[in-house]
């Protein structure tokens, strides 16, 4: 396993379609067709695990996934798909609500790094994958008593004054290799309708988050070129959100991206510290940040 790959950590398994660019404009009839996307399906959440049975240990009884398949691979197609020559891999398909993840180890060849022990929430190489819960209260003493390692100072609920994340409570985590994991909880009104069941305290994986420097530049890549939908967007600072992220003065923009299925994606990139209170910039924030990036609404 290369250094790279674990360093990333998470990686989305993405559905291509196999209708792409010239083939598809060959059966469409009318030349006013909407173009077909690129990706069809967001698949699996994939994580890259030290031991297999470990993880799937932690991700079952800590947080209720189950396990629906396992297989063993080696030869030319997976050492090609991870460019990692000699590779053979064990991976683990687990389950929780519709969403899936795959924990693969790497049983050849040796050598792979383990997550920096330096690693903060604002790092490029950061992902995370964030799960629903119904109560998090509930959610959070069952990893207290699991005696996860914390990557947030504790739970947080995001300030009303922003009204895209209002009433979120979200905390960070990590798992036994030290990947993040966020568990999230919707107010009524927001997220999906299935979020706000109680049947179960873990519901399902929401979205996968990577760290990114350019927003632009990222929508170009997923929106524009695989052809993932802009679902929603908002820009997030304050106490909260700096306990949340565990990095002082921490100022996100936050773009989260969907498919027709599958969990969404979010890009998150770093603006910097504030440069205004939350009370402040709510009265002047067209003088606190560049109109072109100081406010943002829900995309329908």
């Amino acid at each position: 396993m290369s250094g790279t790959l674990q360093r990333m950590g998470w990686a989305i398994a993405v559905a291509l379609s196999s209708l792409i660019a010239g083939g598809t404009r060959g059966c469409i009839s009318s030349a006013h067709a909407a173009p077909v996307p690129l990706v069809r399906s967001v698949g699996c959440v994939a994580i890259t695990v030290s031991d297999a049975d470990r993880s799937l240990h932690f991700y079952s009884s800590v947080l209720g996934f189950a396990k629906v398949a396992e297989v063993e691979q080696a030869g030319d197609g997976v050492e090609q798909l991870a460019a990692v020559p000699g590779a053979r891999t064990r991976t683990l398909r687990l389950k929780l609500g519709r969403e899936c993840l795959d924990l693969t180890e790497y049983l050849a060849p040796p050598g792979g790094r383990a997550v920096p022990d330096d690693s903060r929430s604002n790092d490029r190489w950061f992902q995370h994958a964030a799960i629903v819960v119904s109560d998090m209260d509930r959610a959070y003493a069952v990893l207290r008593q699991a005696r996860v390692e914390h990557a947030s100072t504790s739970p947080q609920r995001l300030p009303d004054w922003n009204p895209n994340a209002a009433g979120i409570r979200a905390f960070y985590f990590r798992d036994p290799d030290r990947h993040v994991l966020e568990v999230l909880q919707f107010p009524p009104g927001k997220g999906e309708t299935r979020w706000q069941e109680t049947d179960r305290l873990f519901l399902g994986i929401d979205h996968t988050a990577i760290v990114v420097g350019d927003t632009q530049a990222s929508l170009h890549f997923y929106r524009d070129t695989l052809g993932l939908r802009l679902a929603g967007s908002s820009e997030n600072w304050g106490s909260e959100q700096e306990r949340l992220n565990n990095v002082a003065g921490a100022h996100l923009r936050i773009t989260t991206l969907r498919a027709s299925t599958g969990p969404g994606g979010r890009t998150i990139s770093s603006i910097g510290t504030r440069r205004c209170s939350p009370r402040t910039c709510r009265v002047r924030q067209r003088r606190c940040a560049p109109p072109t990036r100081g406010s943002f609404r829900r995309a329908r």
